[in-house]
């Protein structure tokens, strides 16, 4: 169910106060704003979230000596592999692409289970939970997608929350790739890399509606380019 986006210009300044906070550059004047004055806000559906998450994390595990054969047969036993993108199919069947690229995205498995519920936080100076595989599907136990859901029962964020911290990691975003193209010191224990794959979550999970916003993208459309 959509609800009324909060002010876009009062979210965005308490999002430049924690950036000045935390000691990082701040983005020009003409920024743009993530959503405009009287736009409505929903997160994608919860399953289609879990499924996400869950695809991210055979993709990690893969990363880390997962099996083909136990990959994809984890995958077909769930019933996810029509939701699977072509390059994570490569690299899950072939492990072709970018290997770095694919750990990267234990941050946005992180993010998306901050936005079911699962981490209790996203603070852009700490890495992910240590707790955080063992809220994910038991791959090596044979836990089915079924069975994760059943035992975690998800509790998503609120729309409105997740917005805000969407515009937060919008603004960080740019100011790490700054601190890092000047050679600032960073505010924590991660990267610009890591801020960019919660961003890449959090976009692809809050859907925006209004004049100016189109249809939801898929998870490879996302454009973290602006």
């Amino acid at each position: 169910m959509t609800k009324a986006a909060p002010d876009p210009r009062a979210v965005r300044e308490a999002s430049l106060d924690e950036l000045e906070r935390l000691g990082l550059p701040l983005p020009p004047p003409s920024f743009p704003l993530v959503w405009e004055p009287g736009d409505r806000v929903e997160l994608r559906d919860t399953i289609e979230i879990e499924a996400r998450a869950a695809v991210l994390h055979v993709v990690v595990a893969r990363c880390f000596g997962m099996p083909t054969e136990m990959a994809m047969g984890w995958l077909l036993g769930s019933h996810l592999v029509d939701l699977v993108t072509p390059p994570e199919w490569q690299f899950v069947m072939g492990a072709r692409g970018d290997h770095r690229s694919f750990v990267l995205h234990l941050d946005a498995m992180f993010a998306l289970a901050w936005v079911l519920g699962l981490s209790r936080h996203l603070d852009p100076t700490a890495p992910p939970e240590e707790v955080l595989m063992h809220q994910m599907p038991d791959l090596p136990g044979g836990e089915t997608f079924g069975g994760w859901r059943s035992r975690t029962l998800a509790a998503p964020r609120d729309a409105v929350e997740a917005a805000v911290l969407l515009d937060l990691y919008y603004c960080l975003d740019w100011a790490f790739q700054e601190a890092e193209r000047e050679g600032l010191r960073l505010p924590g224990e991660i990267d610009g890399n890591a801020i960019g794959q919660r961003r890449w979550a959090l976009e692809w999970a809050v859907i925006f509606y209004g004049p100016y916003h189109d249809a939801p993208p898929g998870w490879e459309e996302i454009d973290l380019s602006v």
